[in-house]
């Protein structure tokens, strides 16, 4: 599955419910990671504050790899660097 993610809020919706469809609770993931469980609540809540050091340790725990790539000419409005 490849989705674009454009805000922190999405890639919060998708962990959770990645999450949830690998029929794990917060407590087992958080336990993976060595944080609370109201701690991961708060990231799928509000990922914005989320290191990257954290996501990408989420994101592999649940099955994820993290890319970025460049954007297609064609989808870069001009005047946007």
């Amino acid at each position: 599955m490849q989705q674009l993610i454009f805000t922190p809020a999405q890639a919060g919706q998708i962990l959770a419910s990645r999450r949830k469809a690998l029929k794990l609770s917060q407590r087992e993931v958080a336990s993976k990671l060595g944080i609370g469980q109201s701690r991961l609540s708060e990231l799928e809540e509000d990922p914005a504050s989320m290191t990257l050091d954290r996501l990408i340790a989420l994101a592999n725990l649940l099955g994820f790899e993290l890319m970025i790539q460049e954007k297609a000419r064609a989808a870069v409005p001009a005047g946007q660097w």
